[in-house]
């Protein structure tokens, strides 16, 4: 029996694959657990019609992430922060305070996509990526100055 698996399901297949299983197995586990249905061809077409749907709609993201990176490529936000001996800087900028400057700026970013490989505990400039989406990234600068 050919079946759309509708939940991933270790070892056998993943949301969206269509495969040829046992009749048994389909029907007494797949199919009545709700990992899978029958396939069919108002399944085939419903399962269709959500491909396309998702493809649209990763589509559309990828487009908002590549205008978002246009805009961002040239932006620089500035601390000022408090300095020690030595223009040593009392702790570092965070994650969130870049996410707090970037919603001042008018950038809707989440503090998850901000990847900070070093802490920014340093006067001058620093890089710092921000994932945009999936394979899409943009790099901003950071100036810390007295």
């Amino acid at each position: 029996m050919r079946v759309i698996f509708l939940k991933d399901v270790k070892g056998q297949g993943k949301k969206g694959d269509i495969k040829e299983v046992k009749d048994g197995y389909a029907e007494n586990f797949l199919i009545a657990r709700g990992f899978a249905e029958k396939l069919t061809e108002q399944s085939l077409g419903r399962y269709k019609r959500e491909k396309k749907q998702e493809a649209d709609l990763d589509e559309e993201m990828r487009r908002q992430a590549l205008d978002l990176k246009d805009k961002l490529k040239d932006v620089t936000i500035k601390f000022k922060v408090k300095t020690g001996v030595a223009d040593k800087v009392f702790g570092s900028v965070s994650p969130k305070q870049i996410k707090d400057e970037l919603d001042k700026l008018g950038y809707k970013i989440e503090k998850k996509q901000i990847v900070l490989d070093h802490s920014i505990s340093n006067l001058g400039f620093h890089d710092v990526e921000i994932n945009l989406y999936k394979d899409i990234v943009v790099k901003i600068k950071i100036q810390l100055e007295k």
